[in-house]
């Protein structure tokens, strides 16, 4: 791809301090000639002065609301680096022409080891056992493990069967486990194809030992987990959230554990707690139970995304977010051989 043009676009990027562009991605900028503009700006009045002229924006945590979007009046291409987009007004984004792109296998592989880290870590109650041992508390971790239960046999049940849940399906077979999912399409891809059987919601959530969460956060996905469909769930199951933080409603979640409705929770993602922001010292309930563990490609894909939109091309169909976008300065078809 001939670059020049690249050089005179402005370009903004932003989640510059909390997020900061590595060796790695300001390779490839240069690769593709363009310095982008490097910003930390979380609000709207903040972030609108920047990116008010700006071509194309490139974004990692920070919120892009309809007012900031009818604000970039130049803007074609907003890339999130990284897969989940329900801090960006999509829908707003498409009715203003502006192309928004995603990396949709950043990190699938990371997720399902995480997920299966969080299940193990449940199943042989390492944080508990743990904090006895710092406590020279040894006869009752000893007794903690004796009442571990063996995973061969049990029910791994994947809400959502997307990228990163078949990932963790197949980690989870390794260790013996029956992995039964659920999906939105129910007539999509057949999860018998990764030995995964496919059920209801409500079934899953009866029957399963392990619920873990593979979903996106949207209107219809927001707060899904909630005091009813956690009164479905068996008293001594767990669940495990690596997704969005918003799925779970935490104070149903917090009354369950605390009842000993459910016996634990493996959480990497929340709604309470903005693990983006300035570190500071989390006061979520949730957090101070014994029974819960906490923890919280992308580069390329996402400037090769914006590069390929400026030099007047689609990029890859499954990188669109918001199909049937009509952007404001027409795309040719995408050119497999663009990139080099």
């Amino acid at each position: 791809m001939d670059c020049s043009f690249m050089a005179h676009r402005r370009i903004v990027r932003l989640n510059s301090r909390l997020f900061p562009a590595g060796p790695y991605e300001r390779a490839q900028w240069a690769r593709f000639g363009m310095t982008p503009i490097e910003v930390e700006a979380n609000t709207p009045a903040e972030i609108i002065p920047h990116v008010a002229e700006a071509e194309a924006v490139f974004v990692v945590s920070t919120s892009l609301p309809a007012e900031v979007i009818d604000a970039m009046a130049q803007c074609r291409v907003i890339s999130r680096l990284g897969l989940g987009t329900d801090k960006i007004a999509v829908a707003h984004a498409k009715s203003r022409g502006i192309v928004v792109t995603n990396v949709p296998y950043f990190c699938i592989e990371e997720q399902a080891d995480h997920t299966m880290a969080m299940l193990l870590g449940l199943a042989r109650k390492i944080p508990q056992t743990q904090a006895d041992m710092k406590l020279g508390a040894y006869r009752h971790a000893q007794d903690i493990v004796r009442s571990n239960r063996r995973l061969t046999g049990r029910v791994l049940g994947l809400v959502g069967f997307g990228n990163s849940a078949k990932l963790t399906a197949r980690r989870a077979q390794g260790f013996g486990l029956k992995v039964i999912a659920t999906r939105r399409r129910m007539t999509a891809e057949n999860p018998a194809d990764w030995g995964v059987e496919l059920t209801d919601l409500d079934t899953l959530l009866r029957t399963s030992d392990y619920v873990s969460l593979h979903l996106p956060l949207t209107p219809e996905t927001y707060h899904l987990i909630d005091e009813a469909t956690l009164a479905k769930m068996k008293p001594d199951a767990f669940l495990i959230n690596t997704s969005r933080g918003a799925l779970v409603d935490e104070d149903a979640l917090y009354a369950a554990l605390v009842e000993n409705r459910l016996a634990g929770a493996g959480i990497d993602t929340f709604e309470q707690i903005d693990v983006f922001a300035e570190e500071s010292v989390p006061s979520l309930e949730l957090l101070t139970l014994p029974n819960v563990i906490a923890g919280q490609d992308v580069a390329r894909g996402g400037v090769e995304n914006l590069a390929t939109i400026l030099a007047g091309h689609w990029p890859i169909g499954e990188n669109i977010v918001n199909t049937g976008v009509v952007p404001r300065a027409p795309l040719a078809d995408y050119d497999p051989g663009l990139l080099g």
